[in-house]
């Protein structure tokens, strides 16, 4: 068990649990995060957030990433072009994210994928370099970082077609926001799905209610920080930051009926076998 601890109010009482959580996607490259970036990270080591993935929007953020994972041993790094920032990438950007590919600890690609509720990049160039991230997955072994935001009946061609032509698709469709039926189709190629603060809003009934179609071996928690604050941190806190995915993970073992630790167990195998990271003890 790890010596990693985190408080938790319950029936009146305050309890310490031992955890051993991964924040699966965190922007640590952000302003408001890397401007105290030291001490972000520890906070997250003290409540038991022991390694996080620091996700990757564009070629800049990329090399953030990687800076980091090597000067932090508790964080890792994915690779990618967003969707919503294609349309500014600069030649040579993409060859420098098949490059980085091959860095220490890059464990991931993306994040990429679709979105339909901004229109800064042309519709045909985020299918582009969607239709690119998967090929690298397929080419380097790495897992790829889904974002999807209104574009569920677009991506669903893609990733059957992919999914058709190579077999099951490694990786995770991150802050899950869907239907059940984009829920179940994504279970069906494979990948995970992962779960961020916006599971814990009063609002979020459908989404809360997917979670019981979701394997345990398939499950996984992050924060997207800076991003979605999880209840009961939302409005008291300025920005989101790894140390408060207990709070998403301590909803979602409840939700599911099962305790906290036993959750923050099986979610972090879930993340060590999709990122290949190392298995510490639980």
């Amino acid at each position: 068990m790890s010596n990693s601890g985190s408080w938790l109010l319950t029936s009146g009482y305050w309890w310490i649990v031992s955890l051993n959580l991964i924040d699966t996607h965190v922007h640590l490259d952000d302003d408001r995060l890397r401007g105290e970036l030291a001490a972000v990270v520890q906070r997250a080591m003290d409540t038991g957030v022991t390694r996080m993935i620091c996700i990757a929007t564009d070629a800049e953020s990329a090399r953030h990433g990687v800076a980091y994972a090597q000067q932090f041993e508790s964080v890792y790094a994915s690779v990618g072009i967003h969707p919503n920032y294609a349309h500014e990438a600069s030649p040579g950007d993409w060859e420098a994210m098949v490059e980085m590919v091959k860095s220490p600890k890059v464990v991931a690609l993306g994040e990429t994928g679709l979105d339909r509720h901004w229109d800064t990049t042309p519709f045909a160039m985020q299918q582009d370099y969607f239709a690119r991230h998967l090929a690298l997955s397929r080419q380097s072994g790495l897992p790829v970082v889904i974002h999807c935001r209104e574009a569920e009946a677009d991506m669903l061609p893609m990733l059957a077609a992919d999914c058709a032509a190579h077999g099951p698709i490694k990786g995770v469709m991150h802050s899950f926001c869907g239907d059940q039926a984009f829920a179940e189709s994504c279970l069906q190629m494979g990948l995970y799905l992962s779960f961020s603060g916006m599971v814990t809003y009063k609002k979020a009934t459908g989404l809360q209610a997917i979670l019981a179609v979701v394997p345990e071996d398939r499950i996984l928690v992050e924060t997207d920080a800076p991003y979605l604050t999880p209840e009961p941190m939302r409005g008291k806190v300025k920005k989101n930051e790894p140390a408060y995915v207990v709070h998403t993970a301590a909803y979602l073992a409840a939700m599911r009926g099962v305790g906290l630790e036993e959750f923050g167990r099986v979610t972090t195998i879930n993340a060590c076998n999709l990122f290949h990271l190392p298995v510490q003890s639980y």
